[in-house]
């Protein structure tokens, strides 16, 4: 028996009957040799750790478009304290913590750079229309690895489809990711809100927070405790009543209050005019798309399609980039500067490794610099 058979039978000692267990996975679309150390979902969690589309996430808005100052949430931080909750809640109902931990750092793989706007946009003007846990289930199949997908099991990529408010997962696992997500963001965005000055956590209505609690620490405990006590050992992830509406009554108040406030909406429009001008410039000049995307145009993908695959793949940095650079005319100091360093590039070509190598090795640091600057030693 090696190690992750041992971890497989130990699974089936230890976790609720009601958890997914990695050795009765409904399996890969495309069969590959087991791993003789990681249980199944292990290495679906490892591989969307180690993706592309998971480290854009950093760049990407998650409320706040372009915020001044470095405590805003990110997609990617939203989808870390997404798993915290969920490997929490999990691990006390003796659910597959590892299935719940990958469901949950791939829930929004597939989110476009502006956040919702910007899904909202491509929504708009994609022939197929678009939603961003559709597209994080086609990150997984189909994206990743140059088209090669990163062939995730069945019960994560169901997780990721149905963490929606109106999904259906089939696993306990999913169940608890998708109202983890809901915790997660409710509570992470009053944060950020109040920090935007927004308003102030007395200003939350006290007939939501007299029952989830009066400070982000307070309604994490009180939630994550009432799932767990009234999920503890039934074969399904269940809030109390009362909580539950308390939970959706807060949610609404911080639509209307929040996510459809002219402060983070600020420049949710330009956003959007942006993400559109790209789409339909690369609808309209489809040889400049990176190769990987020519690659699925070549394999029979519609253009739109695969257009949208690449716009929602942008952090919200790339894209203005993108943009800037199609439709964003060139300063005369800009256009120097750019001619300037193409001259340096094809200068320094004209010099090998070696003969680079050479000079280094051949000459002190501090005696070229102290060329230019005067040096005074300091210590040893």
């Amino acid at each position: 028996m090696n190690i992750r058979e041992s971890q497989e039978a130990l699974e089936l000692v230890t976790l609720s009957p009601y958890a997914s267990f990695s050795a009765k996975t409904k399996g890969r679309d495309k069969q590959e040799p087991l791993c003789d150390i990681r249980p199944e979902y292990q290495r679906d969690r490892d591989r969307i750790l180690h993706c592309k589309a998971f480290r854009r996430m950093k760049h990407k808005t998650q409320v706040f478009l372009a915020p001044e100052g470095d405590h805003y949430r990110t997609r990617l931080t939203h989808t870390l304290e997404v798993s915290q909750i969920a490997r929490t809640i999990a691990k006390a109902l003796r659910l597959n913590e590892s299935l719940a931990e990958a469901i949950a750092l791939g829930h929004d793989l597939g989110h476009t750079p502006f956040g919702h706007s910007g899904e909202a946009v491509l929504n708009k003007i994609c022939e197929d229309g678009f939603t961003h846990y559709e597209q994080s289930v086609r990150v997984v199949e189909k994206l990743e690895k140059n088209g090669k997908g990163l062939n995730l099991t069945w019960e994560v990529r169901d997780g990721i489809r149905n963490h929606r408010t109106a999904g259906h997962p089939s696993t306990l696992e999913g169940a608890v990711v998708r109202l983890s997500d809901k915790i997660a963001y409710i509570n992470h965005d009053i944060d950020d809100a109040i920090r935007a000055k927004m308003f102030e956590e007395k200003d939350l209505p006290l007939c939501y927070t007299d029952v989830l609690g009066h400070s982000v620490r307070e309604r994490l405990n009180i939630m994550i405790h009432d799932i767990i006590l009234n999920s503890l050992n039934k074969p399904g992830i269940f809030m109390s009543e009362g909580m539950e509406e308390a939970m959706m009554g807060l949610r609404q108040w911080m639509f209307d209050h929040v996510y459809k406030n002219e402060i983070p909406k600020a420049e949710e429009g330009r956003a959007q005019q942006m993400l559109s001008q790209l789409y339909f410039y690369y609808m309209d000049h489809v040889d400049e798309l990176p190769q990987e995307y020519l690659n699925f145009l070549d394999a029979g993908e519609k253009v739109s399609r695969v257009v949208c695959d690449y716009i929602a793949g942008m952090s919200d940095i790339y894209a203005i980039d993108q943009f800037e650079k199609l439709f964003v005319p060139k300063t005369l100091e800009r256009v120097l500067n750019d001619h300037s360093c193409n001259r340096r590039e094809k200068k320094s070509m004209y010099y090998p490794d070696e003969v680079i190598e050479e000079v280094r090795m051949k000459n002190d640091i501090v005696d070229v610099i102290s060329g230019y600057v005067k040096l005074q030693k300091k210590r040893s």
